[in-house]
């Protein structure tokens, strides 16, 4: 019997620790204050239908009130988030907000959804029809990685959820926050894919310890040349070390053969060194750039999917449980492409050049029209 488990006793207790009111918690429940002064003296009792959503809220487990304690497979999850990313391109972004607030409610102790959800949100806010609701999204998203970072005991999780908040507060313009986030990630450890490496060498595994290596060699790779794009624009009022830098991360993608294996990193170098030198109205280089990251955009980009090679022979089965790497579906990516140069402010000064006219059109008759 519910009596018997004191659930008036248990929502009362979670409530007070939480700092909540009555006014708060019926609210979020959906009932009325009196509904919820009731439980809590014992008068009545939730109805059956709300017990989920009040596990959920509290993160208590299934001694403390009933035994409910929802959860998704992470198999569930992947499907979830594509679905919600597709939804995106099909639906109104409200529609699909509405969607993705009943799953936080339904499965708020989820933190592997949740985590997702807040990834959904970072990835697509821009959707939103004003900067107003953007920002509003963003925040809400803040809110989520903090309920992350408080309630889940995996730290992986937990480190996630502080990269997707940190991410908010650098769109929200709120660099202080962002580097006290950060703070403490700026004195990294040894590496742990040489320390697990070593271990599998001691165990006398060493196809396992190769398969380590590698993948830490690929994670460092990606690792260069994610932050290549910002180190450009950064120096791009400098030329000589643009182009010092620009060679550089040029010759690794064409040493590691990248567009291969990332397609996504070349294509925003190519980007990023047509912004620079349309900075230093470097016209002529600047389309040369552009044109090179139209050509991977439209040729080597779609389906997007991060592969491994001849030298990176031991990664396919890392790959395979790697979590979601397409930040949204193909409809909106091919989208944000043309945006991409048709809206930068960088190249405002190449609108009337025959070759990026020809860009453009390419990118309208080609890509976003298949």
């Amino acid at each position: 019997m519910l009596k018997d488990i004191n659930i008036a006793k248990v929502i009362s207790a979670k409530r007070n620790e939480k700092g909540i009111t009555q006014d708060q918690l019926a609210e979020y429940i959906g009932v009325t204050k009196a509904s919820v002064s009731k439980w809590e003296t014992d008068k009545s009792y939730p109805d059956i239908t709300l017990l989920p959503q009040l596990s959920s809220f509290f993160n208590i487990s299934i001694d403390e009130l009933i035994g409910y304690s929802p959860q998704m497979t992470k198999e569930t999850i992947k499907k979830t988030y594509h679905h919600l990313a597709s939804e995106f391109s099909h639906k109104t972004f409200n529609e699909v907000l509405i969607e993705c607030r009943k799953l936080i409610k339904k499965y708020y102790a989820c933190f592997p959804l949740l985590l997702q959800i807040a990834k959904l949100f970072v990835n697509h806010y821009m959707l939103a029809k004003d900067k107003e609701k953007q920002e509003a999204l963003l925040q809400e998203t803040i809110d989520l990685c903090r309920r992350i970072k408080k309630e889940c005991d995996d730290i992986w999780i937990t480190k996630q959820a502080n990269s997707f908040e940190t991410i908010c507060h650098i769109i929200l313009n709120q660099p202080l926050e962002a580097i006290e986030l950060l703070d403490e990630t700026l004195k990294p450890p040894i590496s742990d894919h040489f320390l697990l490496s070593k271990a599998y060498q001691m165990t006398g595994n060493s196809e396992k310890a190769k398969e380590v290596i590698q993948v830490g060699l690929y994670h460092h790779l990606r690792g260069i040349l994610g932050p290549a794009q910002s180190y450009l624009l950064l120096i791009a009022d400098k030329p000589s070390k643009f182009e010092q830098a620009l060679d550089r991360f040029l010759q690794i993608t064409k040493v590691f053969e990248v567009e291969k294996l990332d397609p996504n990193i070349t294509c925003l170098l190519y980007l990023a060194a047509a912004q620079g030198y349309s900075i230093q109205n470097n016209q002529e280089k600047a389309l040369e750039m552009l044109e090179k990251y139209v050509c991977i955009c439209t040729t080597s980009l779609l389906p997007y999917e991060l592969k491994g090679d001849s030298f990176f022979d031991r990664i396919d089965n890392w790959l395979k449980d790697y979590d979601i790497e397409a930040p949204r579906d193909e409809k909106t990516i091919r989208k944000s492409i043309l945006q991409s140069v048709v809206e930068n402010p960088a190249f405002i000064s190449l609108h009337n050049e025959r070759k990026y006219k020809q860009i453009i059109e390419k990118l309208n008759r080609d890509f976003i029209k298949e």
